[in-house]
């Protein structure tokens, strides 16, 4: 079993007049840039001088086409969206310390008012604006995470050959239990998280959430979200835990980003029946090092090299996030 990587419908949403010379990857000779562009093929003076009409049609290929008439690749606009607000949110964060989390969840964007999956007249992967008629789970099938599972696994496994393309990937098991306190809203419940076997308080914080930016996939069988949040440090509380999460959690960690596959038995009462729910998500590692590169961003005395640097960590997780969406199975 192998991820899928390519298909044929392939979704870009590319500015046709950009013209942002710090952002833009130029045609190179290199061994890689050609290879990377293969598919991309003119015809040759022979045959484009065959048919003096102009009804010639290339038979055969020839040295790679140019990325534009400019020589360059317009930056996609869905990244650089994405990018532009993660930035802002982050940046113009309240001043309440801890760290930045920033991780995206695969899911189905669904009707608010019954349990059927968005169906917009959309044909390809698009960001939503925030409205009131939809909402989204994270929640997946017993058998679609059991085949992500698989996946990953086997991913892992041949990322330690020679001949994988990629770092290698390092998986990691663990099982937690989460106990909420207080607050009746998201941002003012208190997490305690334990481990499972030894009962050691593994973290205990506040996450105030900042954003959620939603993407909806029509031609896949899962939408995702993004969530931009601060976690911050907090004292154990006392009291009686409102919910408790215990999490089965398998951990794939690859250059940036932490792949976690997770399965979760909730229950918000002692008495009341526990609730089975399967998650996966992307989260970036190293939040220092996302802080580090936003700042830089927009700095004209950085180097071209550090001002393009967090916008292709967004670029990276972002592939990551289509790449597990385009694999999902049905629910």
């Amino acid at each position: 079993m192998a991820f899928l990587m390519h298909d044929e419908h392939q979704d870009s949403s590319e500015s046709e007049h950009e013209q942002d010379s710090s952002r833009r990857r130029r045609r190179t000779s290199s061994p890689s840039q050609s290879a990377s562009k293969k598919a991309r093929y003119s015809p040759s003076a022979v045959e484009h001088n065959a048919n003096s009409n102009g009804d010639s049609k290339p038979t055969s290929a020839s040295e790679p086409l140019s990325l534009s008439i400019l020589g360059v690749e317009p930056l996609d606009e869905f990244i650089r969206e994405v990018a532009d607000w993660i930035h802002g949110l982050i940046m113009s964060r309240p001043d309440l310390g801890g760290h930045v989390e920033v991780e995206g969840k695969v899911g189905l964007l669904k009707y608010k008012d019954g349990n059927h999956r968005l169906n917009y007249p959309i044909r390809v992967e698009t960001i939503l604006m925030g409205g009131d008629d939809h909402k989204f789970e994270s929640n997946m099938s017993a058998a679609q995470h059991k085949h992500f599972n698989q996946l990953l696994n086997s991913l892992e496994a041949s990322s330690r050959l020679p001949s994988h393309p990629t770092s290698p990937l390092r998986y990691t098991h663990t099982k937690l239990v989460d106990t909420f306190y207080g607050g009746d809203s998201r941002d003012g419940k208190i997490r305690v998280t334990r481990d499972e076997k030894t009962g050691e308080v593994k973290e205990c914080m506040r996450k105030v959430r900042l954003g959620d930016l939603e993407v909806f996939s029509p031609k896949r069988h899962a939408d995702w979200r993004i969530s931009v949040n601060v976690e911050i440090p907090a004292t154990h509380p006392v009291g009686t835990a409102s919910l408790t999460r215990r999490k089965d959690r398998m951990s794939y960690s690859h250059e940036e980003f932490s792949i976690d596959l997770t399965q979760v038995n909730q229950t918000t009462s002692p008495g009341s029946p526990p609730q089975i729910m399967h998650e996966l998500e992307v989260e970036f590692a190293r939040p220092t090092l996302l802080m580090s590169t936003a700042a830089t961003r927009m700095d004209p005395g950085a180097s071209q090299r550090d001002r393009d640097a967090f916008d292709e960590l967004v670029r990276a997780f972002v592939n990551n996030m289509r790449v597990l969406v385009r694999n999902a199975l049905p629910p």
